[in-house]
């Protein structure tokens, strides 16, 4: 399903006003990859990309050209797990979120 004008217009304008909003965009998508949705981890991730850095900027600080970062993102996406976390680690210095890992037991 595609994003109306009007929510990407939305997402773009909380994400860029509110850092707490940010943090949890961010940390909801990596949560979703961990869990073994891949599929709605991508679309987090894509729309944090979109609300934040955008695609070239991320190219840019990442390395990997902006037409791989789209494919990666996109439904039939599959990054590999080196791009994904270039793509972390540059998304967290470009906004400034600091993601953490803990472990908690089951």
């Amino acid at each position: 399903m595609a994003l109306t004008r009007d929510f990407k217009v939305t997402l773009k304008a909380r994400a860029d006003g509110d850092p707490a909003f940010r943090a949890a965009l961010l940390s909801d998508a990596i949560e979703l990859l961990l869990a073994g949705d891949l599929d709605t981890g991508k679309i987090v991730l894509r729309n944090f990309i979109k609300a934040t850095v955008g695609f070239a900027s991320l190219a840019a600080l990442s390395g990997i050209p902006a037409k791989s970062l789209m494919r990666m993102f996109g439904p039939k996406g599959n990054p590999t797990a080196a791009s994904l976390f270039t793509v972390i680690s540059a998304l967290q210095k470009a906004t400034g979120v600091q993601l953490e890992v803990t472990a908690d037991a089951a």
